[in-house]
Formats: structure tokens, C-alpha cells, sequence
């Protein structure tokens, strides 16, 4: 969700510049990288609340004192909201303090899980310092909406206030969830269709494998993956499975018009963000934007747009896969390595388009709506998400062994799909760990989660 500030851009007078900027994101598969993303939450280990960001110990201090790893910070007016390297590798701010790493593009899986592995033991260094833990879960487990402080980007505040006119439940995305995706590329615009395609269909396969969030304000409630069902209550204008993925004709033009008709939220002039929640950038383009009138987007507004669209996959210069819980560290690198298996391999990418290319838009809907509750126990015609898991698996497996990347040991990256093919064989998930712990060890005290799932 987190963006820099940026100034204007070129003006953007016809679509065809939005469809030219799409086409931009095309590499040979020898340019093709791997941008992993993952968010966690911060906490005082004295009373286990979430942190604010003002104070000693405050969200504020941890990105100050980050800063020793070589961080250059990013500031809105006199706030820290952001570090940033050369190399493209950044941490953000999510709404309620959610310190997320969006890492830099790298080769391999191994560099990728290289890079989180450091990113967590530097972040576990500064909390040490500042009375601070970090967990990854899909769901607060504990704290109520109220007792979550909002962190200072002006564009959370739009985004708070627009929110609650969409869905009953976009503020708890916004300050109580976490997830982990990864940010792939594409050869071409037939080659982004087909990966978006198995995308957004085994999406339901990836929520229900990296199910984490199973309790709300202490008790559990009811999901395996709560974050996920918060999503289906968030804004209809801007969430979902995309059923025109899957038309004939898609491509970089239907996806901008896609997004020239989801409501923008604001726009970014001279060092504020003015709100024009609900109109679109179609309204924009046409000289009809209230309080705009006349005015002509620029490339930059359009970047900061096509970021506050929330699909389960998202098309920009990559393709994000958006539908996973954050949870345990040995997921970190599980996830960009299950789609990374899967995109990054011809046959794979085939075998994977097997696996559901006669899937219907009801089917694919209905698999959506039923994995944050049943996980892999939801049925799909005779068989249950568990059964497809093992075989998307097998096909995720079988691409790796075929990139044939290798660690200073002599590994591949099948290796990181071990955890994986474990809960696809057992059929327990993070979740399900969690509340037979809390009905179990924990004795209905959610609080033991923290010794026990920290970082």
C-alpha cells in the first residue's frame, strides 16, 4: 500500500500513454526478478500493545535507529516515514504501524530469503534496544481498532476517512492486518495475461496454504485466514478476483481501463495530498475533477493511483500476488517461492494453467469467498483445496528444479517449498497450530502467541 512522495511527471493527456507505460514492464525471462514484500507487527514487550509512532519507543525510533544499517530516510514534513537503499530495497509504514520490507528486485530465492533473514535480525537488534518485539500474523490477535495509533502519511488520513463509505471493515485492513507477496515479471503482454490468469485463480490456494490469522481481540473468530475475509468487506470498487482477467481480449488496455474507473483517493500537489476521494481518473483526464477543473494528471498521479487498487493480484510494471497472511518466518521465503515455481518456468507456467484453465468465474468466486473459513477443507467439486494444493506443489516443485539456482551448497530452491508441502500433506496450517495451541498449552490465552511466534 506504502508509496514515496514524488513530484509531478509528464502530463498524461490520452490512454494510450497509460497502456505504452504498462508495456514498459516487458523483460526478456534473463531480466526477470523477484521482489519479495512482507509486513509485521510491532509491540511493547512490557504490555504487548502495539507500538505508536511518537515516544522512546515508538515506530518513529525504530526507523531512526535502523538508519545505523545504512538506511537513508524519507521524510513527509519532519516525520521519518520510510527508508530507502540504491539498490531498490525499502521499508514503509502501513496505516496502523505495520513496518514492511519491499525488497529490492534480486535473482534468485536464496537472495531473496538472504535478504529477510538480514532485514529480521537488524529489526530485532533495534527492538532489543527500544523494549520492542515483531511478529507476522494475518490478523492482530489482540488489539481493538481504537487502541491501534495511525501513523503520520497524509494519505492514510483520505483513505481513513473515505473507507468506512465503501465496507464495514476497510479501517481493520488498514490498521490490523498483515500479508506477504511477491512481485514477479513478464515477458509480454500474452505472457502477463496467462500469468495473471493462473494468478488470480489459484490465489484461494495461496490464502488457504498461508492461513495465519484465526483470532480477533483475543478469541478466535471463526476464519483461518481473517485477513483475507476483511478484504471482501473493504471496497468493492477495488478488491476482488477480477473476472475480466479471464475474458477474451484481456490485456494492458483492459486493465487500464480497469483502473481509469476505480475511485482515486487523492492527488499530491506542492507537499500535500488533497483529497478527491470517489471521482475516477477517467473523470481526471477529462478535465473534470472538482476543484481541478481544467487540470491535467501527470504520470506520477497515475503511479500514486494504480497503487490504491486492492485485487487479490495487481498489475503494475510486475505482477503482485496479494493473497496470503503474513505468519511464520519460514513462510517469508515459502511464498515467493511457491509463485516463483510456478510463473517462472514455461512448463510450469502450462502445467499450472492445466490445473484450472476450465475453472468457471462461479467456481473461482466461490473458492475465494470459502478459504479465509475453511481453508484447505473447502470443497471444489470432488475433491477439497488440499488435494489441489498438493498438485500445484508438485507443478512449483518441478519449475524451481528447472531454474536450476543453486545456493554456495549446492541447493536449489525447491527447498523453501518443504514447509509448504508439509501443511499440504498434514492438512494443518499456521492457524490451525494456533488455535489448537489456544484450546490446548495456551489455555485460551492468546497472549502466549507472542513468546511463541515472534521473530
Amino acid at each position: 500500500m506504502s508509496a514515496f512522495i514524488k513530484p509531478g511527471g509528464d502530463p498524461v493527456t490520452k490512454k494510450s500513454q497509460l497502456v505504452e507505460d504498462l508495456e514498459t514492464g516487458n523483460k526478456p525471462p534473463e531480466d526477470w526478478r523477484i521482489g519479495t514484500e512482507h509486513e509485521k507487527f510491532l509491540y511493547n514487550l512490557r504490555t504487548l500493545n502495539r507500538l505508536p509512532y511518537e515516544g522512546e519507543s515508538g515506530v518513529g525510533a525504530l526507523l531512526n535507529g535502523m538508519q545505523r544499517f545504512d538506511w537513508d530516510p524519507v521524510l513527509e514534513g519532519d516525520n521519518i516515514i520510510a527508508l530507502k537503499r540504491p539498490d531498490g530495497c525499502s521499508v514503509t509504514l502501513e496505516p496502523g504501524g505495520q513496518f514492511e520490507l519491499s525488497g529490492a528486485p534480486l535473482k534468485t530465492i536464496h537472495e531473496t530469503c538472504a535478504e529477510v533473514q538480514e532485514h529480521l535480525v537488524q529489526v530485532k537488534e533495534v527492538c532489543s534496544e527500544l523494549g520492542a518485539g515483531a511478529y507476522g500474523l494475518g490478523f492482530d490477535p489482540e488489539s481493538r481498532r481504537e487502541d491501534v495509533s495511525w501513523m503520520p502519511k497524509g494519505r492514510y488520513k483520505i483513505m481513513r476517512e473515505y473507507m468506512p463509505k465503501r465496507g464495514t471493515l476497510g479501517l481493520d485492513m488498514m490498521l490490523r492486518t498483515c500479508t506477504v507477496q511477491v512481485n514477479l515479471d513478464f515477458q509480454s503482454e500474452a505472457d502477463m495475461v496467462k500469468k495473471m490468469r493462473v494468478a488470480v485463480a489459484l490465489q484461494p490456494i495461496a490464502t488457504a496454504l498461508f492461513a495465519a490469522s484465526p483470532f480477533v481481540e483475543g478469541k478466535p473468530n471463526g476464519f483461518l485466514s481473517y485477513r483475507s475475509q476483511v478484504w471482501t468487506d473493504t471496497d468493492p470498487d477495488r478488491c476482488g478476483m477480477l473476472p475480466f482477467v479471464f475474458e477474451d481480449g484481456f490485456g494492458f488496455e483492459r486493465w487500464v481501463d480497469y483502473m481509469l474507473d476505480v475511485p482515486m483517493y487523492f492527488i499530491y500537489r506542492s507537499g500535500v495530498y488533497q483529497d478527491v476521494s470517489g471521482l475516477s481518473f477517467r473523470d481526471y483526464m477529462e478535465g473534470r475533477l472538482p476543484g481541478h477543473v481544467g487540470e491535467v494528471p501527470t504520470m506520477d498521479d497515475w503511479t500514486d493511483h494504480i497503487t490504491t487498487a486492492f485485487p487479490e493480484v495487481r498489475l503494475k510494471h510486475f505482477i503482485e500476488m496479494r493473497g496470503a497472511d503474513g505468519g511464520p518466518q519460514s513462510g517469508l521465503c515459502a511464498l515467493p517461492a511457491l509463485w516463483v515455481g510456478l510463473l517462472y518456468d514455461s512448463t510450469a507456467l502450462d502445467a499450472a494453467w492445466d490445473i484450472c484453465k476450465d475453472w468457471t468465474d462461479a467456481e473461482r468466486t466461490a473458492l475465494r469467498d470459502d478459504a479465509p473459513r475453511l481453508g484447505l477443507k473447502t470443497p471444489f467439486r470432488l475433491e477439497t483445496i488440499q488435494e489441489i494444493a498438493g498438485r500445484v506443489l508438485e507443478v512449483s516443485r518441478a519449475g524451481l528444479a528447472n531454474r536450476r539456482k543453486m545456493d554456495r551448497s549446492g541447493k536449489d530452491e525447491t527447498m523453501f517449498l518443504n514447509v509448504l508441502d508439509e501443511i499440504a500433506k498434514s492438512g494443518t496450517t499456521a492457524a490451525d497450530d494456533m488455535l489448537a495451541a489456544y484450546h490446548g498449552r495456551w489455555n485460551g490465552d492468546v497472549k502466549k502467541l507472542y513468546d511463541e511466534y515472534s521473530y
